[in-house]
């Protein structure tokens, strides 16, 4: 069965401009590879979880994949579609299709619009509905989709009048409206109170129960555990293990991953981990490390981590790894 959505491949670099020095002398352009080589896929009403710490290139794929940055090579196949090489006219109809949702509600909202109008934007970019009526219609069908019922309660509010979860619920109505087949939410919770956070998340497990396919962005491990179906764990431009969520989270191979699941706080204090601890920051990407790209921090690498590309593994059934210690 074809996927929902498929990357194989996929490269993003964005050169580094050089100062006057540098450019006399010929010294070559630094790039950053932002995301370099991934391949994974979204299913219909499956929800993906792209998890990494911060500089990961966790959004720069969110954003390629919209095709706001271009990609440097691979593909991004849609319906079996590569939308890669697609012209303006073309792309619009996908766009239509593959709906995103971003990190800051209150950046994301126009503060001039009110919220009746944030919702049928969409729908008048994409000239969707006959008549103004058939317009209003699909408007509170969104937002009542999205959990703001009745509608007619905020239709003429504005931004500034909304709490925070009331605001990103605004901004996944306007997702909703024109009815896509995929939503890339970038970090959707983040912004939120601890309060509102499970009703959103809650928002988008109903979503992709009912056939809508969800590419999830977060750096929130934990959120990842509780409503992913499959996790991809990105490291550095690459993706460094995948699998289905109960065995990333309940058996992970990476040490990456092993530090990220060693963070999530237990409720349980008898389940406490061992903390996996990663040394110093991340490198630069524009000066990524040979070898494993993790080796400078891993707690277990050996010396031959910096000179051989780790190789992937199977640990079970989807589930793999790109580490050449084969750990388990």
């Amino acid at each position: 069965m074809t996927p929902l959505l498929e990357i194989e491949g996929l490269v993003t670099r964005f050169p580094l401009p050089r100062g006057l020095v540098e450019t006399v002398r010929g010294v070559p352009r630094r790039v950053v590879r932002a995301v370099d080589g991934i391949s994974f896929s979204v299913g219909e009403g499956e929800l993906v979880a792209l998890v990494g710490e911060s500089g990961s290139g966790k959004t720069t794929t969110a954003q390629t994949l919209m095709r706001m940055a271009e990609p440097a090579a691979g593909a991004v196949r849609f319906r079996g579609r590569d939308i890669t090489r697609l012209g303006h006219g073309e792309l619009k109809s996908i766009r239509r299709q593959m709906q995103m949702i971003y990190q800051d509600p209150y950046e994301s909202l126009d503060p001039r619009f009110r919220v009746r109008r944030t919702v049928a934007e969409p729908l008048a970019v994409h000239r969707i509905g006959a008549t103004q009526e058939e317009r209003d219609t699909r408007v509170v069908a969104a937002l009542e989709r999205a959990g703001l019922a009745p509608a007619e309660r905020f239709l003429d509010r504005f931004p500034h009048q909304l709490s925070g979860g009331q605001r990103q619920r605004v901004a996944i109505a306007a997702a909703l409206a024109p009815e896509p087949d995929l939503l890339i939410a970038d970090e959707p919770v983040s912004m939120l109170d601890v309060d509102v956070r499970d009703g959103v998340l809650a928002l988008l497990d109903g979503l992709r129960r009912s056939g809508l396919g969800i590419l999830m962005i977060t750096h929130d491990l934990s959120v990842a555990a509780r409503h992913a179906d499959r996790i991809a764990v990105m490291y550095l431009g690459r993706i460094v293990e995948e699998g289905p969520a109960a065995d990333v989270i309940g058996h992970p191979v990476h040490p990456y991953t092993k530090a990220l699941v060693s963070a999530i706080p237990q409720a349980d204090p008898r389940l406490r981990r061992r903390p996996e601890i990663k040394a110093g920051e991340a490198p630069d990407p524009a000066a990524i490390p040979s070898g494993c790209r993790f080796h400078p921090r891993c707690p277990v690498g050996v010396p031959s981590c910096a000179e051989d590309e780790p190789r992937v593994h199977e640990h079970g059934p989807g589930h793999w790894a790109a580490c050449s210690l084969q750990l388990s």
